[in-house]
Formats: structure tokens, sequence, C-alpha cells
């Protein structure tokens, strides 16, 4: 289980952040005063945060004030962690952004690693000081907080825009496997968009950002099959069921009016196994003697080639969403859609939106976790108390060292310049694996 630190001063608990909309958490990184945005939520400042500096960056945008600064961190081996107070056995979307924008006038562009508790989360690559890189998990709390922390650059300073958290409805992404893993987003795609802009709240109440399918990039949404064509509406969509995607997302699409839909995109960090789950809605009138129907092809799925989907039986009636999906799928980096209409279908397939995610794996902690808290707890204001998140994992602390298990232990503690006054501690008795204790 994940230990939390509530007196270390450098992890801190921003139980205090009130955002606009209850469940929501907005912290903008380096930013010194709250402010609201032009998507009507509320971002409040870190300034708490003792650690690291703030520094203004390249980007000026009167709507995306957030993105006007970043916090960073000196280059040394320690980890850096933000604690997020969460409600036990709740679903949340934790999000995090990364605006290079140049704020240490070097162009040296910064690579990191993050994780969310012990558990690797994503490594940070910027390769464009002006968009921002973004990182989203959907995960069930195990416990009352969780940490998001920076460590292990590679390359330039670490740094962080903003942090998010987003609180879920009921069984919204609920899984079998939410006890064992959580899930990293790969693609969330809006299909049939009018322009290039994302999708968020308000017109998403959950904030989820739903990328345009217009917003071209190297190998994804590629292969794009002739004859595919926008489509929208109007009318409101019903979407009270599953994950609840947007009503605006679900009132465009794409139609393969040759008969195919097709894509291909890389997916992040795959292969792996996945939840991935398409979104349709039937938002033509269909004559009196005209269907839509087709199958679902997927060179790297299980075999349902014999399934044929009807989007307006399937969901009884026009204008309401319909899911298919899959809850656990092994998924190549490569990955393929293909839709293809039956012969006896008038209509070409047809597709609104898309959720791919990929199962992680949580590390719960090491196993000397509640006995370092113990000792760190004693000294609150002791620097070398403030790293935060795990004593060993991903990385350990700078002060000791961790073994190579599976559930690392600790077994060697450098106290020297430390100040400890008094008895030893009796946390350390504890500490099975420990050999060396340096300096004390």
């Amino acid at each position: 289980m994940e230990i939390s630190y509530p007196l270390i001063i450098l992890v801190i608990l921003l139980t205090m952040t009130k955002a606009q909309v209850p469940g929501f958490v907005n912290i903008d990184c380096g930013g010194t005063s709250t402010h609201t945005v032009d998507i009507r939520l509320q971002w409040t400042p870190d300034t708490d945060f003792p650690f690291g500096q703030r520094a203004n960056t390249s980007f000026r945008n009167n709507n995306k004030t957030q993105y006007n600064t970043v916090r960073f961190f000196p280059a040394d081996d320690r980890k850096y962690c933000y604690t997020l107070n969460t409600t036990t056995r709740l679903r949340y979307l934790v999000r995090a952004t990364f605006l290079y924008g140049n704020f240490d006038n070097t162009n040296d562009y910064p690579k990191f690693v993050i994780s969310l508790g012990a558990t690797y989360w994503d490594t940070i690559i910027i390769k464009d000081a002006a968009t921002p890189v973004l990182s989203e998990t959907v995960v069930l709390a195990p416990s009352p907080s969780l940490t998001v922390c920076l460590f292990n650059a590679s390359s330039g300073l670490r740094f962080i825009s903003t942090i998010e958290l987003r609180q879920f409805n009921g069984s919204m992404y609920y899984t079998l496997f939410e006890d064992q893993y959580f899930m990293f987003m790969a693609a969330r795609v809006n299909f049939g968009a009018h322009g290039n802009a994302s999708i968020r709240y308000p017109d998403d109440p959950f904030d989820r950002i739903w990328e345009s399918d217009a917003v071209k990039r190297p190998n994804y949404l590629v292969d794009v099959a002739p004859g595919t064509a926008k489509i929208s509406t109007t009318k409101p969509i019903y979407v009270n069921r599953g994950e609840n995607p947007p009503v605006k997302v679900m009132q465009t699409a794409v139609v393969g009016n040759n008969g195919t839909l097709t894509y291909r995109m890389n997916l992040d960090n795959f292969p792996g196994n996945a939840w991935a789950f398409t979104y349709m809605a039937e938002i033509e009138n269909l004559g009196p003697n005209e269907t839509r129907q087709f199958k679902v092809v997927l060179p790297w799925g299980p075999p349902i080639n014999d399934a044929i989907v009807n989007v307006q039986e399937n969901a009884n009636g026009n204008y309401r969403l319909y899911e298919p999906g899959f809850y656990n799928v092994s998924l190549p980096f490569i990955a393929s859609l293909d839709f293809r209409q039956t012969n006896d279908s008038s209509r070409g397939p047809i597709l609104n939106a898309f959720e791919v995610f990929k199962y992680v794996l949580i590390n719960f902690g090491s196993a000397d976790a509640t006995a370092m808290a113990g000792i760190v707890a004693s000294n609150p204001q002791a620097i070398w108390a403030q790293e935060g998140g795990d004593p060993c994992l991903p990385v350990s602390w700078s002060w000791i060292q961790c073994n190579s298990d599976s559930n690392p232990a600790i077994i060697s503690i450098d106290l020297s310049g430390k100040n400890l006054t008094g008895h030893i501690p009796q946390e350390l008795t504890s500490l099975t694996a420990l050999v060396e204790m340096r300096n004390f």
C-alpha cells in the first residue's frame, strides 16, 4: 500500500485547492495567483510548494494562463512529489501537463520520468517548446491520497505546468482489474470534428480532452479509406450510459461512403493489454428501406469478424449511444481499425469516437515504506526528510540505497549530517535487510 507523508513539507497536501466544480482540482504549477481560464475552470497556484523554483515561459495566451509559468527543479538525483487528497475507492482521472516554453533560456529540451505513487507512469519527452505534453491516467484511489512525482532527468531540467484531478461518477471506467492496475490514456479521439480544437469542459462535464481527428501527426490516424466523410447533427444525443461521452462529441462522426472505414495509429507505450472502446450513435435519418450494418475486423484482436454492428438496432433507436469494445485486449504498438459494410447494408460504417487505455500494474510500495514514514514524520522540518513518495520506488531517496528485489528493501542509510540526536529511531529495527548505516 502506498504510504503518504502528511508532515513532510515537500509533499504538499492540496486539500485547500478549491475548483469551481465538485471533484475537480486544478493546480497551476509556478503560478502566483488564482485565475479563471477560457473553459471556466479556476486554477490555484502552488505557492505553498516549498521546493523548486517558478519561471515564466515564452508562451503567452490570456485564455490559457496556466501555461505562462512552470515550476522547475534542480539537476539532482532527488524526486519531487505533489500529493492530491482523494476519497478511497472512487475513480479519478489524473492529468499532468508540461509546456516547456524555453523557461530556462537554454532550448535544452527536457526528458524525465513521472510516477503515480510508487508506480512508473510515463516518460516526458519535450520536442516542441510551444506545445504542451499531456499525460493522463484513470485510477481507483487505493488510499486517501495519490502522489505525483518527477525524477530521473536525462536531459534538461524537470518541470511541470499543471496537475489536474477529476472525479468520475458511478461505474464509469469500471474494470475487473482496477484493484491491481491503473489505466494510462493512449488515445481519445473525436471523429468528424469541426476544426482542430479539442472538446473538454464544459462540453464534457468530466473534463476529458477529446482530440479532433483533424489534428495530424506522424503515424496517427493514417491510412484513411477513400470515401471517408464527416457528418454531424445538432440534435441531442442520449449518452447517459456507460462512459457518458459528451453530447458534442457524439454529434459528429465519420462514415465510410465507399463501404469501409480504416485507420492506423501508433500507440504510445504499447504493446500491452488495453481497455479499448468505440462510441457510436446513428445521427442520420435512414429511409424505411435503408440499413447501416458493418463488420469490425481487427487484425490484432480476438476473432470477432462474424459480429455484425447495427448501431440503430444496438442502441434501440437513432441519436442514442452504443459503445462496443473490449475490457481487456492485447494491442500492438501499431494498431489498425477496419470497419466493413455488409453486403445487405445500404449505408457504410459509422464511428463517432474512441478511447484506448493501457493497463499499468500498480506497485503499492516497498517493504520498508511504513517504517521510513515514521522516521521522516519525526523530522518534518529537515531537508533530508522531504523527498516524498516511496523510499525505494520508482527510485530511492538520495540518502538511502535499496536492493533490486521485486519488492525492494532498504540495505543502506546515510545519516551523516542529519543532526539526529537522542535514541536510535525504533523504526530502524524493522528494516530487516539493512546492512549498512553510515556516520550515524
